[in-house]
């Protein structure tokens, strides 16, 4: 394959196209490798101007990656990376309209919160008056007023996330990037910086880009999530798409609770087809488009679009018997786990209202999960 030349950084500034639709970001084909291990591949997105996007998958996905092409600090070995419609191959990360916020925070312990905050502004030699009336207003949209004179280790971890943020979003950047920057919280604070950012978010109108392992997390956040696989993106979305419309049987079973029953196409009905489990049940989903008898599927079906009965279910639903294992209790909802055909398990999320027990299965009794042909999803393996 013939080397890539980068362009100078004069050139970089000069091949400007035109954003349509509002983009601030926008990756053509992109790939980076090292050495024979390509760690993005091909990757095209859009990212619209002032945005709360999120990139999503598993370790090794190759999201930060992304991440780092688009701030700079690696260059791709294909592809172009533009932002606000500037291609920014060659250009450096301290000449890009971007800042990041990396999950180790890396503010300077010697420096007061509010000396951290300006660092950037006073690199720019930015007027005076100017400075403390920008760092004031960071103080305050980050909830850190009073806070100003204290050092980074006088901090809670939550404190110094915000001083983090207060410091990248002082220089108003185009774009702000989130190299998950909530990772080293616990649950509860976690949940809290959550609902933080957001608020942030709107009220800056910054573009935001996101990366997280978390899918809850990404759902609580975005506007729209790119769920990341071996260095590919496998689909983009509003979180309510991905959700309910997956596009693979790895998006389904990555974002969010997944029954995943393998089986064969069975004989085709008007609207619907069958599928033959391994359990040796048979199931129906809704129309496959196609696919020949006898190819290998999964079957997708989300615990809390199952129910379970004492019985087997009305002609119109699916159901599968088999014997309760586990019932436990988890706040909203009890979960319960059954196993049906030999191996093959079953988890079905119960919800019951509050202050009401409401009617379990106990462990080993034979019940029935039961699910709507509608509720579940099939994909070819």
């Amino acid at each position: 394959m013939t080397a890539r030349l980068a362009p100078t950084v004069t050139q970089a500034r000069d091949a400007v196209r035109p954003a349509p639709g509002g983009s601030a970001v926008e990756l053509q084909d992109v790939v980076k490798r090292y050495g024979d291990a390509a760690a993005v591949r091909g990757v095209s997105l859009t990212i619209r101007e002032g945005e709360f996007f999120s990139l999503l998958g598993p370790s090794g996905c190759g999201k930060t990656t992304t991440l780092n092409l688009i701030g700079g600090f690696v260059e791709p070995d294909e592809g172009e990376v533009f932002i606000q419609g500037r291609a920014m191959t060659g250009i450096p990360p301290y000449r890009r309209p971007v800042n990041t916020v990396f999950q180790s925070y890396a503010l300077f312990p010697h420096m007061s919160v509010a000396e951290n905050i300006a660092f950037g502004l006073k690199m720019k030699r930015t007027p005076v008056p100017e400075i403390a009336g920008r760092v004031a207003r960071m103080l305050e949209l980050t909830s850190l007023v009073g806070l100003g004179d204290r050092r980074p280790a006088q901090l809670s971890g939550g404190q110094q996330q915000r001083v983090a943020l207060a410091r990248a979003l002082v220089n108003h950047p185009a774009v702000l990037l989130l190299d998950e920057p909530l990772g080293s919280l616990d649950l509860k604070l976690r949940k809290q910086m959550q609902l933080e950012l957001s608020r942030i978010q709107r009220e800056v109108g910054i573009t935001f880009v996101y990366v997280t392992h978390d899918q809850e997390e990404a759902m609580t956040m975005s506007d729209r999530i790119a769920v990341m696989d071996r260095g590919a993106v496998v689909q983009v979305g509003s979180p309510q798409a991905i959700y309910e419309r997956p596009a693979s049987r790895f998006v389904a079973d990555f974002i969010g609770a997944s029954n995943v029953l393998p089986g064969r196409i069975g004989p085709a009905h008007p609207g619907l087809t069958v599928v033959r489990l391994q359990s040796g049940d048979e199931v129906r989903v809704p129309d496959t488009g196609g696919l020949a008898e006898g190819t290998p599927v999964s079957v997708v079906v989300r615990p809390d679009r199952l129910e379970v009965r004492p019985v087997a279910p009305d002609e119109g639903a699916n159901g599968l018997r088999g014997r309760v294992t586990k019932v436990s209790y988890l706040g909203t909802y009890w979960q319960i786990v059954l196993v049906a055909g030999g191996d093959l398990e079953v988890t079905v999320h119960h919800r019951t209202a509050p202050g009401e027990p409401g009617s379990l299965p106990q462990v080993g009794e034979t019940v029935c999960a039961v699910w709507l042909p509608a509720h579940a999803l099939c994909f070819p393996e």
